[in-house]
């Protein structure tokens, strides 16, 4: 038999506190994501031959190739270069919006949230 809480025993939830808590992080989350895309990372490769620009919500916004890293004979290498700076931008990005979801939920880690 349920008590006057409402869940059980006799210490309850408030659910309507909870949705406001709820619906408070749903707006904080929404503002994190406007945040982000207003923060750039850069990704390099090559020791600097390539730099990748992305913002936080993982957009590449501009790609810079040094002329030495250009060899028509091995454009293999340079698409290589490309990539890992790529993934290392993503990995700067994917970092920050860990930060700053920690900000958020205190570190919770929430279902269906890859940071």
């Amino acid at each position: 038999m349920r008590g006057p809480g409402g869940f059980g025993g006799g210490g309850g939830m408030d659910m309507g506190k909870l949705m406001k808590q709820a619906q408070k992080m749903q707006e904080a989350m929404m503002k994190m994501q406007e945040d982000l895309g207003g923060q750039v990372v850069e990704g390099t490769a090559g020791g600097g031959a390539v730099t990748i620009s992305m913002s936080g919500s993982m957009e590449c916004t501009a790609v810079k190739i040094k002329p030495e890293a250009v060899d028509p004979d091995d454009v293999e290498t340079l698409e290589d270069l490309v990539m890992a700076a790529i993934k290392d931008a993503q990995t700067k990005a994917n970092a920050l919006a860990s930060s700053q979801m920690n900000g958020i939920t205190g570190g919770m880690k929430l279902p269906g949230m890859g940071f």
